[in-house]
């Protein structure tokens, strides 16, 4: 019987590991980045755009766990073992951001190398962390658990970014030489927080909830054959497969956003660091809201209709990012309210994306295989918004244009949505 000790420890890994996707992916990270880049660097004999390359380097890192998390996944369902899959992929990403210590001006292709790491231990962990929801919670409790999960996330991550934003914003009254050593230790400041508070996730969260007892060899093997006989459930499953698809498109347009909206506000609207960060930790802390506001709606009146609401107003944030202009006066409070926009709608769409899917599947044990599924959907959405955003930075040299290319995902999104039939669990 799973206990309320249990589902927190599962819920408290978002606080271990938020911190990488808001220091690290949204707010320092890629300020810094662009800080310290020259404005072209050659890489393979080709010189990009620093920000472009950036956007490519994540793609790459997506293309790594769409590759690895299916086969991994099922040898984790045939072991039993997701728990030991986790941890590695927490301990490999925290030590990558403690890595980026060493980041500076003059070594470049080190920050890349160790952001890329980085992202896929991020990414695969969340393959087996999610795989827990529907072993530990059932389903009229998996709305509420996962907005929980994002709310500590949201906690947590705002939390650790108002330290190190202190220490940057006064480096020598925290003992540091400047803003560039203050924050290069935010960076190893995130891997400590990440592997440190994940020990209680590693701790309760049970080890072979099927009680499978694997052979002692063949596992590759074993994982492959685990591997196919979800893919042939996968395409047996209407709604499964017509969920994926909508969640494929709106996760284009939402994980690209979510990405590299801090560099839209700097080198698009011309935004100082200090005024993205307030807008960052404004879409923190209505993301609390937000994602406890989608999962009442979800319990309500479907998670259907949360999940439109929130596309609806996804497609509206495109739009108003292509109208903001640098040279309006007000073109900082408007940014703002942008921010708050994308706050609402942030954690409530994954929250209850994560429940949606969770409630759909089929009776199984193979909880990993599934959810890899669902991961790579969101990898390979992320690699086409990355890849589209920094293509159309190269092709026209203005990024509104790339945010208002996202609109379309969200729309396709939506219409996907339109033809996913009823189910008990999810109106």
């Amino acid at each position: 019987m799973t206990t309320k000790r249990t589902q927190f420890g599962w819920a408290f890994y978002d606080w271990a590991n938020s911190v990488y996707s808001l220091v690290i992916s949204t707010a320092v990270f890629p300020i810094y980045f662009a800080e310290v880049s020259p404005v072209q660097i050659s890489f393979l004999g080709h010189d990009f755009e620093s920000t472009a390359l950036y956007s490519y380097s994540l793609s790459f890192s997506f293309v790594l766990v769409a590759i690895m998390s299916p086969f991994l996944s099922g040898i984790a369902d045939y072991s039993g073992n997701k728990k030991s899959f986790l941890q590695v992929f927490a301990y490999l990403g925290s030590a990558a951001c403690m890595g980026l210590f060493f980041f500076d001006s003059e070594n470049i292709y080190l920050g890349i190398g160790l952001s890329v790491v980085a992202s896929v231990g991020f990414w695969a962990s969340l393959v087996f962390y999610n795989a827990f929801l529907p072993e530990i919670a059932k389903p009229d409790e998996q709305d509420a658990l996962s907005a929980k999960g994002f709310t500590l996330g949201y906690i947590g991550s705002a939390t650790l970014l108002i330290i190190n934003l202190s220490m940057i914003t006064l480096p020598e009254t925290f003992g540091f030489s400047g803003t560039g050593a203050a924050t290069r230790f935010s960076f190893l400041l995130t891997g400590l927080w990440w592997i440190g508070f994940a020990q209680i996730t590693f701790r309760r969260l049970p080890l072979n909830v099927h009680h499978r007892k694997p052979k002692e060899k063949g596992y590759l093997f074993q994982g492959f054959r685990e591997l196919r006989v979800v893919m042939g459930k996968l395409g047996d499953n209407a709604r499964l497969k017509v969920f994926l698809y909508s969640f494929f498109f709106f996760s284009v347009g939402v994980q690209t956003i979510i990405l590299l909206a801090s560099l839209f506000g700097s080198e698009e609207l011309g935004l100082d660091t200090t005024k993205l960060i307030a807008t960052i930790l404004i879409i923190q802390f209505v993301g609390i809201a937000g994602a406890n506001l989608f999962a009442w709606i979800a319990r309500k009146h479907g998670n259907i209709l949360s999940l439109k609401i929130s596309i609806a107003i996804w497609a509206l944030i495109c739009l108003l990012a292509y109208l903001l202009d640098k040279n309006d006066p007000l073109v900082e409070y408007k940014f703002y309210g942008v921010g708050a926009l994308v706050g609402l709608v942030m954690g409530g769409i994954q929250s209850v994306s994560r429940s949606t899917y969770s409630k759909l599947l089929p009776e199984t044990k193979s909880t990993a295989s599934f959810f890899s599924f669902y991961d790579v959907s969101e990898k390979v959405a992320i690699i086409c918004g990355t890849f589209v955003y920094g293509y159309l930075i190269e092709l026209t040299g203005d990024m509104k244009a790339s945010a208002l290319a996202m609109s379309f995902f969200f729309i396709v999104g939506f219409l996907q949505l339109l033809r996913l039939k009823r189910s008990a669990w999810v109106y």
